[in-house]
Order: structure tokens, then C-alpha cells, then sequence
């Protein structure tokens, strides 16, 4: 094979494992790869202003192809601005293809200007992290990358790439990466433990995580609860693993305090888990949160996640959708008549509380709450949400539920600034949908430089600031901790405070090329709605709370 210079046989490389868009933000050890990029045909570069906006807009595009995306970093200090959100990314299990340029092998020993081991700075936030050396290897390990990447539990991975190296010629095959397939079934004799270890509940409970979204077991899933008639509660959860409407979903978990887990699982006396690692609070219930004696059956293709806080009774390492499905036919089987009228009678139950529930909501005509059902009224619930509104998301999600497989997208990790990235990277990944990336008004500041990249590459998504100009989620977690502690409620540390001096999001979103607006009053809201609709191009909606 002819040799040409790695930087062009990379690009060749990336195209081949369908990697056609990067994101990035560029430096002076990448302008070689950087100008090669430039001339590629059928190779786009995303700019974005800070490494941190490059890698929540790489994660957004991914959650929204349900592939890898490919993000360049520069230098150790690109890297170390994007770490935070490659941590988000990590616990999101995102795959990301993270690259980064160093000065060259040549200059290892000198120390010199931005030197810095890049593989031992990635490696925290990464499945995987390496470094090139030879001219001889790009490529493989590339393919290596990707396939570590794509292959569950999947996650951000890292190559750096010193620039001599991709000067150097290169004559390495371009072939696509290979993703080994992980359709695992259970064997037959542990899909009957499971079934017998689950059918006698009275009181059955589900937990779930994304790993259902990522197999795809969404219906297998609500058919195994309705045998059971088994509540549903998301865990680890930041896509559709069951649709908001079901009757026996019951939500999230929770992510700050394990106590609020256990109330909700301590009376269970059968506990299926799937696709996710229990529990990931902040603040974690220390002791084994399952009642004495609860049968507990735990499915993942992670094998690491099981039973690795709590014990189970059975684990599965095996795909959930093969999994599911396999263990909803042998209850249909197993189950006897009262057993089944038991479920029966548990689901019906929770479908009266649903309809109960229905009738009693009322509509406080707040800004947002306007917003909101103006929204849903307007575009039929026919968008894709991207939901970092945090102490404003139950409303979001009332009026906009998360319905269908990827229509919802929930931040995960930890990390503020995922919600305008995340919209933009969703929006290029999907052009033709609604997209709109709500956030919070302290979120938003750390990533508002999204709404530049996406004005500046034609990106029509849209945005949502909900601003009641605090952290407000540092409100609701300091009066837990004083409850802890019998500590007298008092005045909020300043430092949570955000009204001074006021930030302009509508003239901060023109002057970064989008449209804005702020909204005060519910009639202004329903005018918004219009506008934003109407409006050609990335728009922001400020609304006030």
C-alpha cells in the first residue's frame, strides 16, 4: 500500500469506522492533523470556543446516533478542561474517541512548554488511554480504541497522538474497527432460577438503568413488570428505559441520598435489577438496602456492576433485551393462576393511582409552567428534549414525559453544562427534530459558549434557561444536611446565590449569533413559544422562575 503521512491516513482511518464528524477546539501540536483535517472531503469539523463545550457537544451527538462520536482535544491543557465533562461521559457510558496532540516523541525528555502525561491525565475519565509512538501503529490502535469504545459497558476512550509521528509517512491498511456483538442470551437453566427466585413476590420492585436503553429492551422490559406487577424505578437512568406513561413506572431514585433509595426498595421482598449498578448516589445507605430475606436477581452485560455494593442472589451477565425476553417467557409459563392475579391486581392498582393522579394535576400558570404546556401543545410532544433543568426538570417532564427511545436525554455525572452542548450536538445528529436543551441558570454559564458554535455552523437547535438565579439544587441538598445534622435552618451560603450582578442571557445568546428573548410574565411565555418555533436558527428563551 502506498505510504502517505499518518495525519491524512488517520482522517481515512476515522472515515472508515464512520466517524465523519469531529468536535474540537484547536492547538498549535495539532496544526499539522488540523490542516489535513481542512482538506479532507467528506470530513467536517465541529469548532467549539473551550474544550469543555467540545466535549459536552461530542456526548450529546452520540446519546443521539446511539454510536461513537470523535473529539479532539489539544495538548494537556485541552485535555484538562475537558475532563470534567469526559467524567460525565464516563458515567454516562458515552462512547467517545478522544484524541489529543503532544509536541512530538522527539522532545519527551525536555520538559518543556505544555509537556505533560497525557495517558495518566486521561486515564481517570476514560475506559481506555494510550499513546502512539511508532508510525507502525496509528491505525491498529485506532481500531483498538473504537472497539474498546463501543463494547459494553461502552465509555470515552483516549489516543494520544504526538505530531511527529503523524508526520511520518505511513503505509498501515485502513480497515472499519471491529465491535465484537454482545447479544448475550442467559443460558435456559438460569432464566428458571431467575423466574423462580421472582414469581412468588407480594411485593416485587424493578430497577433499571440504561443498559436497557442500550439493548434496545424497552418493551421486554414492561412485559417482565406486568407479569410481575412490579413497580419500576430508574437508577442509574438518563435515557427511555420504559415510557413515563407506563403505570408502574414510578421514577427516578434519586442521585444525592441513599436513605431515599432505601425507602423505596425496603419493603420489596423480590428485587430485579437491570442495566445498571446499585445505587449511585452521592451520599450512598452504607448497609445492604434490601430487606432480609428479598430475592434479588441482577442482569448486566457489566459483570463488574454485579453485586458490586449489595449482595444478589443471582447474577446474569448477559444482554437485558435477550435476558428480559427470555425471562418473560418462562413467567408466563411458571406463574400460577393467583399469582397472576395478584400482578393483576397490583398493576391495576397503580393504573387508578395514574388516572387519580391526572385529575387532581393543576396548572399554577407560572412562566414556565405556560411555557411548557404551550410547548407541548404546539409541537404534539414531537421533539427531543435534552434535560439539564435539575430542580425544574418534574416540571419539564410533566408537560414534555419521556415517552419513546430517544426523544429524552437526561445529565448524568455530575457535571454542570451538559444541557446547550448536549441540544447542539443532538440537533446535529438529528436536523430533522425539534431539539431543545433546557438548563438551569447556574449550569448554563459553564458551556453558554455552545450557543456560538451552533450559530456559527448553522445548527438550529433551541434553548431553555430556567432562572431563579440560584444553584438551587445546593438550596434543596444543604436543608437535607441540616435535617441530618439538627442544625436550625438559616440563610443559604452566599455562595449559592446567583442575582448579582444579573446576567442578560437574551443579549449574551445575540451576541454569541442566536436569537433571545426573556420572559417575565405567563403571557410572554406563550409569545415565546412562537418565536422560538419561528425563528431560523439557534434560539434562547430566558424564562424566569
Amino acid at each position: 500500500m502506498e505510504a502517505t503521512p499518518g495525519r491524512e491516513r488517520l482522517i481515512e482511518q476515522f472515515k472508515a469506522d464512520g466517524l465523519k464528524v469531529m468536535f474540537g477546539n484547536p492547538g498549535t501540536v495539532e496544526q499539522g492533523f488540523l490542516d489535513a483535517v481542512d482538506a479532507a472531503e467528506d470530513f467536517t469539523y465541529i469548532l467549539a470556543l473551550q474544550e469543555t463545550v467540545a466535549a459536552g457537544i461530542a456526548d450529546g451527538y452520540a446519546r443521539a446516533t446511539g454510536g461513537a462520536a470523535l473529539l479532539q482535544l489539544h495538548s494537556g491543557v485541552g485535555l484538562g478542561n475537558g475532563i470534567g465533562m469526559l467524567y460525565q461521559s464516563l458515567r454516562g457510558h458515552t462512547p467517545l474517541v478522544v484524541v489529543a496532540g503532544d509536541a512530538g516523541v522527539r522532545y519527551d525528555a525536555m520538559d518543556a512548554q505544555m509537556a505533560s502525561d497525557l495517558v495518566a491525565m486521561a486515564r481517570p475519565v476514560t475506559k481506555y488511554a494510550t499513546r502512539v509512538t511508532d508510525r507502525h501503529s496509528v491505525l491498529r490502535t485506532v481500531r483498538r480504541a473504537v472497539k474498546i469504545a463501543l463494547t459494553p459497558p461502552r465509555g470515552p476512550v483516549f489516543v494520544a497522538l504526538p505530531m511527529d509521528v503523524l508526520d511520518e509517512l505511513n503505509s498501515e491498511p485502513v480497515l472499519p474497527a471491529t465491535v465484537p456483538l454482545t447479544d448475550v442470551a442467559p443460558s435456559p437453566a438460569s432464566v428458571g432460577r431467575a423466574a423462580e427466585l421472582l414469581a412468588s413476590a407480594r411485593r416485587p420492585v424493578v430497577l433499571v438503568g440504561d443498559g436497557v436503553s442500550l439493548s434496545g429492551a424497552q418493551n421486554e422490559l414492561a412485559a417482565v413488570a406486568e407479569l410481575l406487577g412490579a413497580d419500576v424505578y430508574e437508577v442509574d437512568s438518563s435515557e427511555v428505559n420504559i415510557a413515563a406513561s407506563h403505570p408502574l413506572r414510578r421514577g427516578q431514585t434519586g442521585h444525592m441520598f441513599g436513605p431515599h433509595s432505601k425507602e423505596l426498595v425496603g419493603d420489596a421482598d423480590g428485587v430485579l435489577i437491570v442495566g445498571t449498578y446499585v445505587f449511585p448516589e452521592v451520599f450512598p445507605e452504607l448497609e445492604n438496602p434490601f430487606r432480609a430475606g428479598a430475592k434479588v436477581v441482577h442482569i448486566d452485560l457489566n459483570a463488574y456492576e454485579i453485586a458490586k455494593n449489595h449482595p444478589v442472589d443471582l447474577g446474569l451477565a448477559a444482554d437485558p433485551r435477550q435476558a428480559l425476553r427470555a425471562l418473560a417467557g418462562v413467567l408466563d409459563r411458571l406463574l400460577t393462576p393467583q399469582q397472576r392475579a395478584a400482578a393483576s391486581a397490583r398493576l391495576d392498582v397503580r393504573i387508578r393511582e395514574r388516572a387519580r393522579e391526572a385529575r387532581a394535576a393543576t396548572d399554577d400558570g407560572s412562566p414556565m409552567a405556560v411555557f411548557l404546556k404551550t410547548l407541548a401543545e404546539r409541537t404534539g410532544g414531537d421533539l427531543i428534549v435534552f434535560d439539564e433543568a435539575l430542580t425544574t426538570s418534574p416540571l419539564v417532564t410533566r408537560y414534555l414525559p419521556a415517552e419513546r427511545p430517544g426523544d429524552y436525554h437526561l445529565t448524568r455525572g455530575g457535571s454542570l453544562g451538559v444541557g446547550f452542548p448536549g441540544a447542539v450536538g443532538a440537533k446535529l445528529a438529528r436536523p430533522d427534530r425539534l431539539v431543545v436543551g433546557f438548563a438551569g441558570d447556574g449550569g448554563s454559564m459553564y458551556t453558554y459558549q455552545a450557543l456560538w458554535t451552533a450559530a456559527r455552523h448553522g445548527i438550529d437547535a433551541k434553548f431553555v434557561v430556567c432562572n431563579n438565579r440560584k444553584y438551587r439544587l445546593l438550596d434543596d441538598n444543604i436543608a437535607e444536611y441540616w435535617r441530618e445534622r439538627d442544625i436550625p435552618e438559616h440563610g443559604f451560603p452566599g455562595s449559592f446565590d446567583l442575582s448579582h450582578p444579573e446576567i442578560d442571557f437574551a443579549g449574551l445568546a445575540r451576541s454569541l449569533g442566536a436569537g433571545g428573548m426573556r420572559v417575565e410574565k405567563p403571557d410572554e411565555a406563550v409569545s415565546a413559544v412562537g418565536r422560538m418555533l419561528s425563528h431560523p436558527g439557534p434560539f434562547l428563551v430566558d424564562i424566569q422562575i
